[in-house]
């Protein structure tokens, strides 16, 4: 026998071995996250990839990940490690990245006697009930496409120990037992998401969904201001608008004018004095005690202006055009027919169609230094979700492309946009691959192009349009009912 065939059983064995061990490091891993979750109202993350319903190899795909976005040899067992001491202490509610955390016990664990002593100096601020006690906002969606489904989705998801936004009911302009059977069915079920990961029960005796054991009522109405939400148990609300039927002033206050209504955020546009906001950076700007009508953007908004904010902050932005490539929606039509705009009239997945988008001007809402500095279009394509905006800029700084890349990686990295910018490394990106993405903005950094002259980029930034837009709208839900927990990302 050679000495290579003698050496690959053992090799083969060790990494079996090391798998399973990990594996099993995961798995008790999955148990304390759970028991965080459900009884703390903490949620580890790791590089701002949730940790709550993964599975073992989920857990350990995401620790791969992360060595390779930070460069450390972050493992399973250095999260198991950190996470049992985060459960033994009585910590307020919070979100933690875990990616973070082990980063920088790698980092500084020399100068700590212990991982418990680590814990508490870091997260010091974080222990004691007392340190951050939340109020419970109930939640009315008004709409249920596919934002709407989306949305409500995620708000169960992510209800844990209900002590942050609460789905209480839905509007629609039917509730009678085969619609609320037929929604159903779309929530359970998603052709681009795929299926609902829990149970729904339909009540329709008393016109509900049970869903995980959250009861939300299916209730009808045509007209905002016809509903009296306080008889079915709901006062001082937040109503997320997706039917995007009306954008202005005077048609969101008409919810304002329903019993049990104090928030409107419209998830759309918004148009006149409506306050748009991307959450991460321009939330803070706007006063959620004297206004009470808030406008989301749009998603192809929510895409570019974090990226464009980096940008801005570190090298100037003089000019530039914006170019969208967005997948079809539900204005378009399916086969050839009439329709008012122009091109859109031809079938959505057979055809690239050019039409217009609000986004170069929907930036200088967000961030008025860039008014009149960008133009900006779009061309919709035959795929159902996920969407590109194509950044050309002139910046100010000369600069290299590993420049660009490198402030846009430290954005994603830390500071206040952790959440909306998702920095990828990979040559082999593709739009299917990030269905479900949670990031409002991923820069594909392979793609990234400096021209010769230093100051002309050319920015690659996806998107998906549904659900990564989704979770931005409920970041500022949270924002807007003040239920956001304490941060360490």
């Amino acid at each position: 026998m050679s000495l290579e065939n003698a050496v690959q059983p053992a090799s083969y064995e060790f990494e079996l071995n090391e798998w399973i061990q990990d594996e099993k490091a995961a798995i008790e891993l999955i148990h304390i996250v759970g028991t965080l979750w459900f009884d703390h109202s903490v949620e580890l993350l790791i590089f701002r990839n949730q940790l709550v319903d993964r599975s073992a190899s989920e857990i350990l795909q995401l620790h791969n990940y992360a060595q390779n976005f930070v460069g450390k040899m972050i493992t399973v067992q250095d999260s198991l490690l950190l996470a049992k001491e985060i459960v033994a202490r009585d910590m307020a509610p919070a979100r933690i990245d875990i990616g973070r955390l082990a980063t920088e016990w790698i980092n500084e664990k020399a100068a700590y006697a212990s991982a418990a002593e680590f814990i508490s100096d870091k997260l010091g601020s974080f222990i004691g009930k007392d340190k951050r006690i939340l109020t419970p906002k109930d939640v009315v969606l008004y709409g249920f496409g596919r934002i709407g489904r989306i949305a409500a989705r995620e708000l169960i998801i992510q209800a844990g120990k209900g002590e942050q936004l609460r789905l209480k009911a839905i509007v629609t302009r039917s509730n009678s037992d085969e619609d609320i059977i037929k929604r159903a069915a779309l929530l359970r079920t998603d052709s681009v998401h795929g299926p609902f990961p829990g149970t729904i029960i339909e009540d329709t005796v008393n016109k509900a969904l049970i869903i995980n054991g959250h009861t939300v009522k299916m209730i009808a109405a045509k007209d905002p201001s016809e509903v009296d939400y306080t008889q079915y148990g709901i006062d001082n609300a937040l109503l997320i608008d997706n039917t995007g039927v009306t954008r202005d002033r005077e048609g969101l206050s008409k919810h304002l004018l329903s019993k049990g209504i104090s928030k409107v955020l419209l998830t759309a546009p918004g148009k006149g004095d409506i306050p748009n906001i991307v959450h991460g950076v321009n939330q803070k700007n706007v006063s959620i005690d004297t206004e009470h009508i808030f406008s989301a953007a749009s998603c192809t908004t929510n895409a570019i202006v974090p990226v464009l904010q980096v940008i801005q902050k570190n090298l100037g932005i003089s000019g530039g055009h914006i170019e969208t490539i967005h997948s079809y929606t539900n204005d378009q039509n399916l086969l050839d027919n009439f329709h008012k705009k122009y091109r859109r009239g031809r079938a959505a997945t057979l055809n690239m169609v050019i039409t217009e988008t609000g986004a170069g001007s929907a930036v200088a809402k967000v961030i008025p230094e860039l008014a009149g500095l960008l133009t900006s279009n779009a061309v919709r394509v035959p795929t159902p979700n996920v969407s590109l905006a194509i950044l050309k800029l002139t910046v100010e700084t000369e600069t290299s492309r590993e420049d660009v890349n490198s402030v846009l990686r430290n954005a994603a990295l830390k500071g206040e946009l952790v959440e909306q910018i998702q920095y990828s490394i990979s040559n082999e990106l593709v739009s299917s691959d990030l269905v479900g993405n949670p990031c409002a903005s991923i820069l594909d950094s392979p793609a990234t192009i400096v021209a010769n002259d230093k100051k002309s980029i050319v920015l690659y930034v996806w998107y998906d349009n549904e659900y990564g837009y989704t979770r931005q709208v409920i970041r500022l839900a949270k924002h807007l009912a003040d239920v956001i927990r304490l941060t360490y990302y």
